[in-house]
C-alpha cells in the first residue's frame, strides 16, 4: 500500500494475484496496462483512474485536468493565462508529496492514453462530422444541353455538413477536443481548363431570373463540348473546408476537400438564314 502523508486518496497497489472471487458483478474500469509503476519501484498501478486521471510515468503523479480552469489571475498560471491548462497533480513517485494544482503547456506524458494527443482527438471529431461532398446546382440543368456564349449559373444548395458551420468533440477521460468546419469557397471545375472559385454557396436559378449571369457564381462558355468524350464537358465541384480545433491546452487547423462531379453539354448556336 502506498499512502503518503499528504495524499488526498490512498491508493492500493496489488502486485499480485489475489483469490478468485466470487458471484461479484464485476468492474467496467480499464484493465491495468504493465507499463505503469510507481518510478523506483514494480509496483504496477492504473493508467487512468477515473478519480485522479491518467498516470505520468515520468515523475509518478496522476493529472486530472481542472474544470473549470482557475481564474486569469491565479497564481498557478505563472502569467501564462491563456496559454497551457492547469491540472490537479495526485503523486505517488515521491515519498511525502501529495501533488497540488500544476500548469503545463502541454499535457503531461500519458495524458489520454498512449498515443491520444489533442490533435489525435481532433482527428476523431472531424470524422464525426460526416462532411458531405456538395450537391451541384446548375442551369442549364446537370445532363442538359447549353449554349455557348450563354450564362451558366453555379450553386449548391447549404446546409450543416455541406458548408457548415458543424461541430463536433471527441473525448476520453480527462481530454476533450471539440472541432468546427465551415466550407471556405467552392471551387468549380468546368472541364474545359477553367476553373471558377465562389466563396458563396451561389445562387440558385428560377425562370423569372431572366438569361442574365448569375449575381454570385457563374461561368460563360467560349466553345462547344462537341470535340470531348462523350460530348460533353465534366464538371467538378470542389468544397474546402476550414476545420478549426481546440482542447488540452492546445488548438490548430485542419483543410479537407469534399467533391461531386456531372456533365454539361455545350453546343453552337444555330442561326438559320433564309
Amino acid at each position: 500500500m502506498t499512502c503518503p502523508p499528504t495524499l488526498p486518496v490512498c491508493i492500493v497497489v496489488v502486485t499480485g494475484p489475489g483469490a478468485p472471487g466470487g458471484g461479484g458483478s464485476g468492474g467496467g474500469g480499464k484493465p491495468t496496462q504493465p507499463n505503469c509503476t510507481v518510478p523506483g519501484t514494480t509496483e504496477v498501478v492504473p493508467c487512468y483512474d477515473p478519480t485522479l486521471g491518467w498516470w505520468d510515468q515520468a515523475d509518478g503523479c496522476y493529472y486530472q485536468m481542472l474544470a473549470p480552469q482557475p481564474p486569469p489571475s491565479a497564481v498557478v498560471w505563472q502569467g501564462h493565462y491563456p496559454a497551457g491548462s492547469v491540472y490537479e497533480a495526485t503523486c505517488l513517485g515521491v515519498a511525502g508529496t501529495g501533488g497540488g494544482w500544476r500548469w503545463f503547456p502541454t499535457p503531461p506524458q500519458g495524458f489520454g492514453g498512449t498515443g491520444l494527443t489533442p490533435a489525435v482527438l481532433a482527428q476523431q471529431a472531424l470524422s464525426r462530422m460526416r462532411l458531405s461532398p456538395p450537391g451541384i446546382g446548375m442551369a442549364p440543368s446537370p445532363g442538359s444541353t447549353g449554349l455557348v456564349g450563354l450564362p451558366v449559373w453555379l450553386w449548391t444548395a447549404p446546409s450543416a455538413t455541406t458548408w457548415g458551420p458543424v461541430s463536433a468533440t471527441a473525448a476520453v477521460p480527462g481530454l476533450s477536443v471539440t472541432a468546427t468546419a465551415r466550407v471556405r469557397q467552392i471551387s468549380w471545375a468546368m472541364g474545359d481548363g477553367d476553373t471558377v472559385a465562389c466563396t458563396t454557396p451561389g445562387t440558385p436559378y428560377t425562370p423569372s431570373l431572366g438569361s442574365g449571369p448569375s449575381p454570385t457564381c457563374g461561368y460563360v462558355y467560349p466553345e462547344s463540348s462537341h470535340d470531348q468524350p462523350g460530348g460533353v464537358f465534366v464538371v467538378t465541384a470542389t468544397t474546402t473546408w476550414a476545420v478549426t480545433w481546440a482542447g488540452g491546452g492546445q488548438s490548430g487547423a485542419l483543410t479537407v476537400t469534399r467533391t461531386s462531379t456531372t456533365d454539361v453539354r455545350i453546343s453552337e448556336l444555330q442561326v438559320l438564314v433564309s
